[in-house]
């Protein structure tokens, strides 16, 4: 038998769909790690046991796949009929058993999986709607689901960190959170610096901004709401002769 293959040929979405794959695994491992008694565990999103983030991990594949049909076919198929459905299908996801919760994940990222395969070249380019109503390419499911199984298995808080996630990952999350601050203008005085990185973000305009430095993985952690270990904060002032005041780390802008 002839083996299957993604009928893509584009280099940079082939090596994000391996990064989305990837991610997918890394979820199933920290999943599996956990007994079914502890399922019912806090994680690091507070109101959210492990069962609630595996049932949306399991949904969400569920959405993400309805938009890749939605680019095969051209008939339109929201991921979700609304918020208030989509919260509600999480709610009764953490009811489930935990061999059917365990099953959720594992048929429905195989099912997003082959829908990624088996969409045509040009399918890629076709427009979709998310959740927030934004439209997009096809090719942006697989950033949408990359994003959440990276995160939520260091959510799981079962000894996954942002160290865990591969460097090209941890860059678009932080172009992504702090693009969202520069939206709603919650970044006004806020500058973020990547000391291992050599990179810039937020407010670099403020004559005496809130400086939050440290490296790539903990200022992810930091701007996603997850905490501030290896970061630090000062507030600093131009010109000649001025000088740094160190302050507590502040939190993090709302991102989602």
């Amino acid at each position: 038998m002839v083996a299957r293959h993604d009928q893509t040929t584009d280099p940079e979405l082939l090596a994000a769909l391996l990064q989305a794959r990837r991610g997918t695994a890394f979820f199933a491992r920290k999943l599996n790690e956990l007994s079914d008694a502890e399922l019912d565990g806090d994680t690091l999103l507070p109101g959210w046991t492990r069962r609630h983030i595996t049932a949306h991990i399991g949904y969400n594949a569920r959405a993400i796949a309805r938009l890749v049909e939605w680019a095969a076919t051209g008939v339109e198929t929201p991921m979700y009929a609304s918020t208030e459905v989509r919260d509600h299908e999480i709610n009764f996801g953490a009811t489930l058993s935990p061999i059917a919760l365990r099953h959720l994940f594992d048929h429905s990222a195989v099912h997003l999986n082959v829908e990624w395969r088996d969409l045509p070249e040009d399918a890629w380019n076709h427009t979709v709607r998310t959740i927030q109503g934004r439209e997009v390419p096809a090719s942006e499911t697989v950033w949408m689901r990359s994003r959440e199984v990276w995160m939520h298995a260091v959510d799981l808080d079962n000894g996954a960190s942002f160290h865990d996630i591969p460097e090209p990952v941890l860059e678009r999350l932080l172009t992504d959170i702090t693009g969202a601050w520069r939206t709603r203008g919650t970044d006004t005085g806020l500058l973020i610096k990547v000391t291992d990185r050599n990179l810039t973000f937020g407010d670099t305009t403020s004559d005496s901004p809130t400086v939050v430095s440290g490296p790539l993985a903990s200022v992810v952690e930091w701007a996603a709401g997850r905490g501030h270990a290896g970061v630090t904060s000062a507030v600093t002032a131009t010109g000649p002769g001025t000088e740094a005041n160190t302050s507590s780390v502040p939190a993090a802008p709302k991102w989602i």
